[in-house]
């Protein structure tokens, strides 16, 4: 039998009438009405909810409607004002269909602009009927990015990735693309990711795939991309895998260059191969890879992590070849505007055209919240420093935040606004809670340099 017209018109409002029945909470940031992913309210009874990149939260708990109920509020760099016991938290009192609004003080430099990977991004957002048109993309969880442009597109590859459908998802590193995005000034934060997906033997599969094929077991991970020129003006994406197993135990690295035709990484040339003759690896193509000119109008490509520890020449031929690779011994420090040096682990460094500055993106190993959650952003004059006026610009609670990337794509000379992204997870912490949702993904920050501390002349 075939439904009628009336009533399959009353299924399809069902949705929206339960959409209805929650109670919409939006969480902001007090004095500029921001929307702010990724704070979590937490009940008495240890039920979470997380804004999503609108900075919305669907609360549909029968047992709290109509009630006021205390929600702690841990904001990971947003926060509220501590009760008389101690206590970090607000009231409310949620009902169907009805809307609050949450405001926390940003306690941080950044600004949080959303999470860029992960599942339901703006699953909270659905429940009450909006961000309708956004399609989930099947990721669950992504490491550490490296970005390239090629062709007019942006190309996003990130290391081992998580699936629905099993504990182990790509380990051969997942890529997307995008075409002229540009962050919003501020959140919800969309990014078109237009993923690498199907496998040969199945082309019908939707899931996204690994696009890097070495030989070799375990991992592959892909570092120091970057699009050179040949001899003839043609471009090729480039760079260095490295294959680990056990422990982060690196055993080969390879140069690989991207195909654009079967969407994926081609070795060209194995560099080293652990052995008992070269247990360790010479200085290769690591890292983050870093356009440079020199006084004498040489270009080159510096490898950083965060400060350059290898030059190659800017071309295609140049890179490929090891005779012309230069290792760089740079300043390893960075210091605050009081004499303190900070420990630095991973990180990434840019020119910024408003500044004219190069900055040092960083996180510190052994920080004072966390053991590797707070980052923070140095200058220098010269790519290989020193580096001065290091300041705390993010900082995370018993969580990590690594490999943090500076997105000088998205610099502009008249403007003092910078993006950086990083990964999000409690590896490293003694955190047993991992954020629902956001756990082991990207994070997209900005950050506006003509404020306080960073104006000139401050």
């Amino acid at each position: 039998m075939r439904p009628l017209p009336w009533l399959l018109g009353l299924l399809s409002l069902l949705g929206p009438l339960r959409a209805a029945e929650m109670c919409r909470v939006e969480v902001i940031e007090q004095g500029t009405d921001w929307p702010v992913p990724g704070v979590e309210l937490r009940t008495i009874h240890g039920v979470r909810f997380v804004s999503d990149n609108a900075g919305v939260i669907a609360l549909d708990l029968p047992e709290l409607m109509g009630r006021e109920v205390w929600f702690e509020v841990i904001g990971q760099g947003y926060s509220v004002k501590a009760d008389g016991f101690g206590y970090r938290g607000v009231r409310l009192k949620p009902a169907p269909g009805k809307r609050l609004k949450v405001e926390v003080t940003r306690t941080i430099l950044a600004r949080r602009l959303g999470r860029l990977t992960g599942a339901g991004l703006f699953a909270e957002s659905q429940k009450v009927g909006e961000q309708l048109d956004w399609k989930e993309s099947g990721v669950l969880g992504s490491d550490s990015v490296v970005t390239a442009e090629l062709g007019g597109q942006q190309l996003w590859f990130w290391g081992d990735t998580h699936l629905p459908h099993y504990p182990l998802g790509i380990f051969n590193v997942s890529g997307a693309t995008t075409d002229h995005f540009r962050p919003p000034a501020r959140p919800p934060l969309r990014v078109p990711y237009k993923y690498f997906a199907g496998r040969p033997s199945a082309q019908d599969d939707p899931r996204p795939r690994g696009t890097a094929q070495v030989p070799g077991e375990g991992p592959t991970w892909i570092w120091g991309l970057t699009t050179l020129p040949d001899a003839k003006g043609a471009p090729h994406l480039v760079g260095s895998a490295v294959k680990v197993k056990g422990s982060l135990h690196a055993y080969r690295w390879d140069l690989v260059e991207w195909d654009p035709h079967e969407e994926t990484f081609h070795p060209l040339s194995t560099v080293w191969t652990e052995s008992a003759e070269q247990p360790k690896a010479p200085p290769v193509p690591d890292g983050h890879a870093v356009p440079w000119t020199d006084a004498a109008g040489r270009k080159w490509i510096l490898f950083c992590n965060p400060f350059p520890f290898l030059r190659t020449p800017a071309t295609y031929e140049g890179w490929q070849d090891p005779a012309n690779w230069r290792a760089i011994s740079p300043d390893p420090v960075a210091r605050t505007p009081q004499g303190e040096n900070i420990t630095v682990h991973g990180g990434h460094l840019a020119w910024h055209p408003w500044s004219r500055k190069w900055l040092a993106l960083f996180t510190q190993k052994v920080g004072q919240s966390s053991f590797l959650g707070e980052i923070w952003l140095a200058e220098a004059d010269a790519p290989t420093g020193p580096w001065v006026n290091a300041r705390r610009v993010l900082s995370h609670d018993n969580y990590t935040f690594y490999n943090p990337v500076l997105h000088p794509e998205f610099f502009r000379e008249d403007s003092p606004i910078i993006h950086f992204e990083g990964t999000y997870t409690v590896m490293f912490s003694s955190n047993k809670q991992p954020t629902p949702r956001w756990e082991y993904n990207q994070v997209l920050y900005q950050l506006d340099l003509s404020q306080p501390p960073f104006a000139k002349g401050k």
